[in-house]
């Protein structure tokens, strides 16, 4: 538990260096960018006299410098005020707010498919590599791995939202449907299947891959060969040493996807009609809202950083070298 303890807060410290970067970083790139909200906002309108111009800048805060604003958003962050969406006329934070559960379920959710289904085909083929199996399982998922998500949710709908009927061919539930508690749960998870199943089975067959090379290399550790000398039945051998010790680079490999999955989730959002946070951003980016992309990278950065604590305490359960200063992550 203190080992735990002292690896959170020595990752937690780590990340505050990392966020000043991300939040600087980011304020600069969309000032250097061309054209801005009040832009994007009057080219909507058909156009604007200067007066016009000049109000929405100064009501914005546009009219001042630039090292002004970067103070006063600074500020703002450390009162968790992420500032006001110009397109969306209301507060970030109730955008962000509204939009990311959505988001968390199709990531936690295509994380667990791909994680399980991904470690345990890659335990299939890994148990004998060479064979049959293997073979036929890893020319399966280097072809899905090649697939665009979105060429993959395209399909998934057109065969088993068109033609079969059998999900919904978008949206994250059915609208006015009323439903409440297990209901509305089990209705949002029957319109989550295909949306999953196009994000989660890309990086499905990345973890397939990386436990068959994981466990290919086990087979040839000496801890393997002297139990296949003690006569160990193979199941064990399999299960207790091979597959154990080729699951800890899987383990890392999911902090590391976090930050690709998200970025995924803005593709499958938008062949979906999910109102994400992937679908928020794109929204952000053609509006040209500066502070709600803006807080979204924030929120998408503070997520990766969460997801690869997590990922170190897991990786420090399972390797106990882990955060005892003989190793780190």
């Amino acid at each position: 538990m203190n080992r735990a303890l002292t690896l959170t807060r020595r990752r937690v410290v780590s990340s505050i260096p990392v966020l000043l970067i991300v939040i600087v970083g980011t304020f600069l790139l969309l000032e250097a960018a061309p054209g801005d909200a009040v832009d994007a906002y009057l080219l909507s309108l058909g156009g604007g006299d200067a007066g016009l111009v000049a109000e929405l800048r100064q009501s914005y805060g546009l009219d001042q410098s630039l090292v002004k604003r970067l103070t006063l958003y600074v500020g703002a962050l450390l009162r968790f005020d992420l500032g006001w969406s110009v397109a969306f006329d209301r507060p970030v934070l109730d955008l962000i707010a509204e939009r990311l559960p959505n988001t968390l379920w199709l990531m936690g959710a295509a994380t667990a498919l791909a994680f399980s289904l991904g470690s345990l085909l890659g335990i299939v083929a890994g148990a004998r590599p060479g064979s049959l199996t293997d073979r036929a399982l890893s020319i399966g998922s280097l072809a899905l791995y090649a697939v665009p998500s979105f060429w993959l949710g395209l399909v998934l709908v057109l065969v088993f939202a068109v033609d079969l009927r059998w999900f919904p061919t978008a949206g994250i539930e059915t609208i006015a449907s009323g439903k409440t508690g297990l209901a509305r749960v089990a209705d949002i998870a029957w319109h989550l299947v295909l949306p999953v199943s196009a994000l989660g089975f890309i990086y499905l067959a990345l973890f397939l891959r990386m436990m068959r090379t994981g466990m290919a290399e086990a087979w040839r550790q000496d801890f393997v060969l002297f139990a296949r000398a003690r006569g160990l039945a193979r199941r064990r051998i399999v299960l207790s040493h091979v597959a154990r010790n080729a699951l800890l680079p899987l383990v890392t490999m999911l902090g590391l996807q976090a930050a690709a999955m998200l970025g995924g989730s803005v593709v499958v959002e938008s062949v979906f009609a999910i109102p994400g946070f992937g679908r928020l951003a794109h929204e952000a980016v053609s509006g040209r809202d500066a502070p709600l992309l803006t807080g979204i990278i924030i929120v998408s950065a503070v997520l990766v950083i969460v997801v690869n604590l997590l990922v170190d305490i897991a990786y420090a359960a399972l390797d106990p070298r882990v955060g005892s200063g003989e190793a780190s992550s």
